[in-house]
């Protein structure tokens, strides 16, 4: 293993900020690997520590095919992470939401600059985002659907969905578009959370990835086979909102199967403890993603189900 500085700068009260990239292997650029770009992405970075654990103990075996390597950066703002915050300290910006960036731009564009061009010459780009609603999800890949895209490379990961989804604006300034742009194969693994770590579903991500290095030749390494994964559409997935607000009384948890009409949660009158709304399943399907908070909002979603296609 091998570790560099990627990008480095003055800060005002903290002195020089540096993001480090670590290598494993020598030769062509086969694949980069990108873990938590904000503060409370602690699941992802986590992930990234053992993948890092993983590449170090198959590098100083010979496990990883010559003229290959691999580049692990396990956080692009750490320093957030260290304060308690979600984004950039000085103004509050999102990382992955400021590619391709900006040489000459604010710190959070000049960190995007340089990353990608650190890193757009992978042949894979593997991402661990954070999912944009709070919550526990199945763990899978998303992959948005520019164009580039590759369904067939994205079953090699062997997580149980693949899940396609249109542009919105906002994804051309993310990280993952932009190595689509320049000709990288680009994957996003959501794990499973954000804030909390779940040893479990981070095991099941870092074994996906190897998975995937060992398909495509990056890596010797005896992994099972994972699952066939189902290719759907998020637009197809059904959004549950919650009709009132209160405590989140969770009955059914993700990766359940469900009926229609079956209970799925209770919402609580915070004041006095009655029961304000029953939530319930609105067909039979699979329980995608569930909201986490113990206090929610009228008309937030709570759920996500996927339609289940075999009776």
């Amino acid at each position: 293993m091998r570790k560099e500085i990627l990008f480095s700068m003055n800060t005002a009260f903290r002195g020089v900020y540096n993001i480090y990239g670590y290598h494993f292997g020598e030769g062509e650029h086969a694949a980069c690997i990108v873990g938590a770009m904000r503060g409370n992405e602690f699941q992802q970075m986590y992930i990234c520590s053992l993948l890092s654990q993983k590449l170090a103990l198959l590098e100083a075996e010979g496990e990883i095919t010559a003229d290959q390597s691999i580049l692990l950066i396990p956080s692009l703002n750490y320093s957030a992470m260290n304060a308690s915050r979600k984004h950039w300290l000085s103004d509050d910006t999102d990382i992955n939401r400021e590619f391709p960036g900006n040489r000459n731009g604010t710190a959070t564009s000049r960190i995007a600059y340089t990353i990608l061009e650190r890193t757009k010459e992978y042949r894979y780009g593997i991402q661990f985002p954070s999912f944009y609603h709070q919550g526990r999800y199945i763990p899978h890949v998303r992959m948005m659907q520019t164009g580039h895209e590759s369904r067939n490379l994205a079953n090699l990961f062997g997580l149980p969905y693949v899940i396609t989804s249109d542009i919105r604006s906002f994804d051309r300034t993310t990280l993952n578009y932009n190595w689509q742009m320049a000709g990288t194969d680009a994957f996003s693994i959501y794990s499973g959370g954000t804030e909390r770590i779940n040893r479990q579903d981070a095991e099941i991500a870092v074994s996906s990835v190897l998975r995937f290095l060992s398909r495509m030749g990056i890596i010797r390494y005896n992994c099972q086979g994972g699952y066939i994964s189902t290719v759907m559409q998020e637009e197809d997935m059904l959004a549950i909102k919650a009709d009132d607000a209160g405590f989140f009384h969770q009955i059914i948890g993700t990766n359940e199967e469900v009926r229609k009409g079956q209970t799925l949660a209770y919402i609580i009158n915070p004041m006095d403890g009655r029961v304000r709304s029953e939530v319930v399943a609105p067909m039979d399907g699979i329980v995608f993603f569930v909201q986490e908070q113990p206090m929610i909002y009228q008309n937030v979603m709570i759920y996500k189900m996927i339609k289940k296609l075999h009776l």
